[in-house]
C-alpha cells in the first residue's frame, strides 16, 4: 500500500480512505494469519521485511510493557524511537495500550538534548524509553541544572548501553537504567526488569517469553562465561512472539536456524547468574593474530576517556596480524584543539590500562560523527567495508 502517489499493482492510502464505509465489520482471522511487516533497521545490509503473525505481538508485548517498561494505567510514558523503527510501534503503541498506560508524545525535527531534558523537566513523564545514543548526548549536559519531578523509570534499548553512561546518568538524577535487547524479528530477547539485580553492561536475563541460550557452532548450549552465539529455542515449539518469516526470502530465513535455536546474528557470555553480556554482531567481531576481540567492549573503554564522546570500532586490515582494531572517535570539544597524534597515544595507553593491553585500537581515526541508521544505531558496517575497500 502507498501513502501517497499511485504504483502500478499496489492499493493507495488516500483512495481507499475516501471511499471507505462508515459501518466496520471485524474480520474473523487466525492467530496464525499475517498481521505486520517491519522492515529491520539494515545495520548489518539491507534492511529486510519481517513478516509476524496475529498472535506474535500478545505474549512479547504483554512482558514488554508489564515487566521491562512496568508500565501501568498511572503512568505516563515516553519513548523517543523514531517512526522508522519497529521499537516505536511496540513501546509507543501496543505495550502502552495493552497496560491502559498514557502515551506522551513530542514532535521534533532533529534530536535536541536540551529539548529532551526541559521535555522531562516540565511535564509529567513517569517511565522513559531512549537509544543509548541519546543518553550519550544527556549525560553530556549539565544535568544538575533539570529536576525530573515525575521521572520513575528510565530504560533503553537499540544498542548495548556503556557502563560509563549509566554511572553518568545515575549520579546525576538518580535513577537507575533499565537495558532490554531485542529485534524487529523478536520484540524483547533479554531484559534488566524492574526489581532485578542491575550489573551495568548486562543486557539482563532472558525474557519470560523465550528459552535464550549461548550456542556454539554445532547448536550445542555452552556453559556459564563461554562467547558464543545467542540463540532462541525454536524445537520442538516455536515460541508465539517470534516472527513468522522474512517476506519473500526463504533461503534468508531458513539461514536463521541452527539446530533447535534461531540465531539473532549476536554475539554474548552468559554468566552464572543467566544475565547475559554482549559481545557484538557475529559480523562484527575482530579476529586479530587469532585473538578474538569483542567491539563493545573497546567501545566502553574509549567512552571513560574524557576526549571521546562517541566511538565506534571495526576490524582493519593489517599485513601481520590480518586485521587489528581501527577506531573512529568523535572527539569532546575541549579536546578537538589538541594534538592528533599525542592524544591517539593518550587514548590507545588508556583502553590498554582498562582492558587487556592486545585489544587496544592501533589505529584511530577522529571524525565529526558516526553513520547511523534512522533508528540511531551505529552503521558498523559502513565503517567496516569503508576500511576494507581501502586495502
Amino acid at each position: 500500500m502507498t501513502v501517497s502517489g499511485a504504483r502500478e499493482g499496489w492499493l493507495n492510502f488516500q483512495a481507499l480512505y475516501t471511499t471507505a464505509n462508515d459501518k466496520h465489520t471485524c474480520i474473523r482471522t487466525r492467530s496464525t494469519d499475517p498481521m505486520t511487516i517491519y522492515f529491520t533497521s539494515g545495520t548489518t545490509g539491507s534492511p529486510k521485511m519481517t513478516e509476524h503473525n496475529q498472535c506474535s505481538y500478545g505474549l512479547g508485548l504483554t512482558v514488554n510493557g508489564r515487566y521491562w517498561l512496568d508500565l501501568t494505567p498511572s503512568d505516563v510514558f515516553w519513548n523517543s524511537t523514531d517512526t522508522g523503527w519497529a521499537k516505536s510501534a511496540w513501546s509507543s503503541v501496543f505495550a502502552p495500550w495493552i497496560q491502559g498506560s498514557c502515551v506522551f508524545a513530542h514532535y521534533m525535527p532533529r534530536f535536541d538534548p536540551t529539548v529532551f531534558l526541559e521535555t522531562l523537566t516540565n511535564y509529567p513523564v513517569t517511565t522513559f524509553c531512549a537509544p543509548p545514543t541519546a543518553y550519550r548526548m544527556l549525560v553530556l549536559c549539565n544535568l544538575a541544572n533539570y529536576k525530573f519531578k515525575s521521572l520513575q523509570h528510565c530504560v533503553s534499548a537499540g544498542e548495548p548501553m556503556n557502563p560509563q553512561v549509566f554511572e553518568q546518568w545515575k549520579a546525576s538524577t538518580g535513577l537507575d537504567i533499565y537495558e532490554g535487547y531485542g529485534q524487529t524479528e523478536t520484540v524483547l530477547i533479554c531484559g534488566t526488569f524492574k526489581g532485578m539485580k542491575i550489573k551495568p553492561g548486562s543486557m539482563g536475563k532472558a525474557s519470560p517469553a523465550y528459552d535464550v541460550q549461548v550456542i556454539d557452532a554445532d547448536g550445542n548450549i555452552l556453559p556459564p562465561d563461554q562467547e558464543g552465539d545467542i540463540g532462541i529455542r525454536i524445537a520442538p515449539q516455536k515460541p508465539f512472539s517470534l516472527f513468522s518469516h522474512y517476506t519473500g526470502d526463504p533461503v534468508k530465513t531458513a539461514s536463521t536456524q541452527r539446530g533447535d535455536f534461531y540465531l539473532t546474528g549476536d554475539r554474548a557470555i552468559k554468566d552464572k547468574e543467566g544475565y547475559f553480556w554482549f559481545v557484538g554482531r557475529s559480523d562484527d567481531v575482530i579476529l586479530s593474530s587469532g585473538y578474538r576481540i569483542g567491539p563493545f567492549e573497546i567501545e566502553s573503554a574509549l567512552m571513560e576517556h574524557p576526549a571521546v564522546i562517541e566511538s565506534a570500532v571495526v576490524s582493519s586490515p593489517d599485513s601481520v596480524r590480518g586485521e587489528v582494531v581501527k577506531a573512529f572517535i568523535v572527539l569532546s570539544p575541549e579536546y578537538t584543539a589538541h594534538d592528533p597524534e599525542t592524544l591517539i597515544k593518550e587514548i590507545q595507553e588508556h583502553v590498554k590500562k582498562v582492558t587487556a593491553p592486545y585489544k587496544y585500537p592501533r589505529k584511530i581515526e577522529f571524525v565529526q560523527q558516526l553513520p547511523k541508521t534512522i533508528s540511531g544505531k551505529i552503521r558498523r558496517n559502513e565503517l567496516r567495508n569503508k576500511e576494507w575497500g581501502k586495502a
